[in-house]
C-alpha cells in the first residue's frame, strides 16, 4: 500500500516539464529583419550617386538602427531562452527525486509531497488571479522556477482587456507573434478577434470602415470561414438592436467573454498546460474513488454528510461527470 506509482505521478507532473521555447520565433525575427536590411542596402547601392549625401546618410543610419534593435531583441530572447533552460533543469531535478523514494511513508517523500502541494496551489492561485498570494508561496518555498508567472500575467491582462475594455489589440498582437503555431493547431482565434472588431465598427455606425476592414482582414479566411464571413457582411443591413437571429447573437456583448475564454484555452494549449487547474485534476482523482450511485440520488437522506461528493455546493461540483467507483457502498 505504501508503494509509489511513479509513472502516474509523472503523468500528472507533465505540464511542469514542458516549457515553450522561443528559439524558432527569434530565428524568424532575425531572418525577417536581416532580409529587410539587406534589401534596403541593395536599393541604396543602386541609387548611389543619385541621392543627396544627407539622404544617403539618413537612410544608412536608419538601417543601422534596425540592426541595433534586432541585436537588442536577440539578446533579450537569448536571456529568456537561458532562463527557460535553467528552469527546465531545476524542474527535472526536483521531479527526478521521485526515483529515490521507495515508500510513501518516507520523511523525504512527505517533504516532496508538501512541496508538490505548494506547486499545485501556486498554479491554482495564478490561474484565479490571486497573484500576490502565489508570490508569497513562491518566495516562502523558493519555487519561482516552477511558476509560469509571466504567462499567467499575459493571460490575465489580455482577458481583462477583452472583457472590460472590449479591445482586441493585445490578443491580436499575440496572435501575430504566434501565427505559425496557431496555424498548426488549426485555431481560428485570430479570425474571431477580427470578426469582433468588424462587428464593433458596425455597432459604431462606421460601415465604410467596416467594409474596408473586412476586405483587408476577413477575406483572407475565406477558404475556411466563408459562410461566417458572408453572414458577417449581412450585419451591415441590421441594427445592433435587432431581434433577428443569428445577428442578434453576433451583436451580443457576451461575445467578449467568449473571446476571453477562447484566448485562455488556446494559449494553454500552445504552452502544454491543462485547461483546468492541476488542483482540480488531483481532487477529481480522489473524488472519483469515493463516488457512488447514492451520491447522485435526489433523495437527500441517502447522502452522507461526511462524503465530499455529496456536498453538491462545494467539492461535489468537481465530481459532476466523473465515473462511479466500483464500490457498492461508500468507503466512508
Amino acid at each position: 500500500m505504501d508503494k509509489i506509482n511513479v509513472d502516474y505521478m509523472l503523468a500528472i507532473e507533465e505540464p511542469f516539464l514542458k516549457l515553450k521555447r522561443e528559439a524558432r520565433q527569434s530565428q524568424k525575427l532575425a531572418e525577417r529583419e536581416t532580409q529587410l536590411v539587406t534589401s534596403g542596402l541593395a536599393d541604396l547601392m543602386k541609387k548611389q550617386g543619385s541621392l543627396p549625401p544627407e539622404e544617403y546618410s539618413r537612410t544608412l543610419d536608419g538601417l543601422i538602427d534596425k540592426l541595433k534593435v534586432l541585436k537588442r531583441k536577440l539578446e533579450e530572447s537569448k536571456q529568456e531562452e537561458t532562463l527557460l533552460i535553467h528552469r527546465s533543469k531545476q524542474r527535472a531535478a526536483d521531479l527526478n527525486e521521485l526515483s529515490d523514494f521507495t515508500s510513501a511513508t518516507q520523511p523525504e517523500f512527505q517533504r516532496w509531497s508538501r512541496t508538490r502541494l505548494e506547486r499545485v496551489l501556486i498554479d491554482y492561485m495564478l490561474r484565479s488571479g490571486n497573484v500576490n498570494t502565489a508570490k508569497q508561496i513562491m518566495e516562502k518555498s523558493n519555487l519561482e522556477h516552477f511558476a509560469d508567472s509571466s504567462l499567467f500575467a499575459l493571460v490575465m491582462s489580455t482577458e481583462r482587456e477583452l472583457r472590460e475594455q472590449h479591445s482586441c489589440r493585445g490578443a491580436l498582437h499575440w496572435c501575430a507573434e504566434n501565427r505559425s503555431a496557431l496555424r498548426k493547431i488549426q485555431s481560428s482565434l485570430e479570425f474571431e478577434l477580427r470578426l469582433q472588431e468588424f462587428i464593433e465598427m458596425i455597432r459604431g455606425k462606421r460601415n465604410p470602415e467596416a467594409i474596408a476592414y473586412a476586405k483587408k482582414h476577413l477575406i483572407t479566411w475565406s477558404d475556411t470561414q466563408l459562410p461566417r464571413i458572408q453572414r458577417a457582411m449581412t450585419l451591415l443591413a441590421f441594427s445592433p438592436t435587432t431581434t433577428c437571429l443569428p445577428y442578434k447573437n453576433m451583436f451580443d456583448v457576451a461575445r467578449w467573454d467568449g473571446l476571453a475564454h477562447e484566448f485562455r484555452m488556446v494559449i494553454f494549449r500552445l504552452y502544454n498546460l491543462p485547461s483546468q487547474p492541476l488542483l482540480h485534476l488531483l481532487l477529481q482523482t480522489g473524488l472519483s474513488a469515493l463516488k457512488t450511485p447514492a451520491c447522485q440520488s435526489d433523495d437527500a437522506s441517502e447522502h452522507n454528510r461526511n462524503c465530499p461528493v455529496c456536498q453538491t455546493d462545494t467539492l461535489g461540483k468537481l465530481a459532476e461527470g466523473l465515473p462511479l467507483s466500483h464500490h457498492s457502498n461508500s468507503n466512508l
